[in-house]
């Protein structure tokens, strides 16, 4: 297939909540109560809640910029490429970059609204939780009907509350909520706990696929202080090998047959030897570890229910037939530091050359249409949908690369980044005074 002909639709792309967020979606009562931007004396913008400080992490937010200016230095929006945060800017980078639809996770309130979770006042918790979904739902995705997948943040403190979420924006037309890859890490009972049963119940129910993002439980990975940073760039996708097992060998998805889980941003190319595994772990040890999967392998199960998700992965490409064809989905990342933004297609055609085109059509949008109960064609003319129409859309969008300044993570350049570094950098945004 000629690169101008595919179909792109990202399953993983991120959004920087816009300062405007809650003007429309709360009564004047609450909006005293809401996630606020200030300005701090270092030149940064933060959100205020409860006595909490979420600063813009650089990493997340980096597109546009040159790569030596990387780090998780806290940023301004004034640093920002304005799609990060405004939509109709961000339509336009999506055209330049070919792709038809996005999936954007949250910033500020963490990738699974764990930012609600450990606010102590739940009323108010769970009033900006819904105000934000309806933000995303109605202004967000709301603002280009076909360009985008509507992702819900679930309030995981309460399970029936959670369900009640699931069930109010699917009426809304929103069939994703995001969770947490270990909800352990977050204080709340683990994937195993029928505790969330109700969740899960919900999701079957009413279609919705649950995304279960990288870093969305503990966070970043770090192997030890003093390691490269690269080994936790390297690790983070793999590290999503827990979740997919604790998920496979749980009860829930025997359960709750019809649910979908997303693996997002975990990559793919690690999959062919896992499923080997579990297979050989479920041949040789179910005698004495109880595990039942009736006719079927625990390599089955996964094909039938797990969503695999990749940014650039040629191994995977090559082995797709071992991860499970119907599975897979692509991701752009916008505008995180591994995004392929803004020549995706050039580097997704060149993963997929001898491919045939009805498989490249599944990889690039088949799949997602599918999983994430998109309609984009209802709303769209399909030619018009391709990266080269979409293209001839952005001839006038700048894609160079800009500096915007910043604080290296380290003084010496000379010296390789660490996670000390890393974690020293990041310390300033929430030590640093906000006035």
């Amino acid at each position: 297939m000629q690169r101008d002909d595919m179909i792109l639709v990202s399953v993983d792309d991120h959004v920087v909540e816009p300062p405007d967020l809650f003007e429309h979606h709360l009564t004047d009562a609450w909006k005293s109560r809401a996630p606020r931007v200030v300005r701090k004396k270092d030149g940064s913008d933060v959100w205020l809640f409860e006595g909490q400080q979420l600063p813009n992490i650089g990493l997340n937010a980096v597109v546009g910029r040159p790569p030596e200016e990387y780090g998780v230095e806290p940023t301004s929006f004034d640093q920002l490429r304005p799609g990060t945060w405004n939509v109709h800017e961000r339509i336009r980078d999506m055209n330049a970059n070919g792709v038809l639809a996005s999936l954007c996770f949250p910033s500020f309130p963490g990738f699974c609204g764990a930012l609600c979770a450990r606010t102590k006042d739940k009323g108010v918790s769970l009033k900006m939780l819904r105000a934000y979904n309806d933000w995303h739902i109605d202004e967000w995705c709301g603002a280009y009907p076909g360009r985008f997948i509507p992702l819900a943040l679930p309030p995981l403190w309460d399970p029936k509350l959670m369900a009640d979420e699931i069930r109010r924006v699917a009426k809304k037309g929103c069939h994703a909520i995001s969770f947490s890859e270990n909800p352990e890490k977050l204080g709340l009972p683990s994937l195993h706990a029928e505790h969330w049963d109700p969740f899960w119940s919900a999701c079957s129910d009413q279609g919705t696929i649950v995304c279960i993002h990288i870093g969305s439980g503990a966070g970043m990975a770090f192997t030890s202080m003093d390691a490269p940073v690269d080994v936790m760039i390297t690790v983070q996708p793999i590290n999503i090998v827990s979740c997919a097992a604790d998920l496979l060998w749980s009860r829930v998805l025997r359960k709750f047959p019809r649910l979908k889980i997303a693996l997002s941003e975990g990559g793919i190319g690690w999959i062919p030897y896992f499923l080997e595994r579990a297979d050989y772990v479920y041949q040789h040890h179910r005698a004495w570890t109880h595990q039942s999967f009736g006719a079927k392998r625990p390599s089955d199960v996964f094909r039938e229910q797990m969503v695999t998700c990749f940014i650039d992965d040629p191994v995977g490409i090559a082995n797709r037939h071992a991860v499970g064809l119907s599975t897979i989905t692509w991701e752009c990342d916008y505008p995180h530091s591994d995004t392929t933004w803004p020549e995706s297609p050039e580097r997704l055609a060149a993963q997929l050359v001898g491919v045939p085109d009805a498989e490249v059509n599944q990889i690039t949008h088949e799949n997602a249409v599918r999983h994430f109960r998109l309609d984009p064609f209802a709303h769209i003319p399909k030619e018009r949908c391709r990266v080269g129409a979409l293209r001839a859309q952005a001839r006038d969008v700048d894609l160079s690369v800009s500096s915007k300044g910043g604080k290296p993570p380290s003084a010496d350049r000379a010296k390789l980044v660490t996670s000390q570094d890393i974690v020293r950098q990041l310390a300033t945004a929430f030590a640093s005074p906000t006035e």
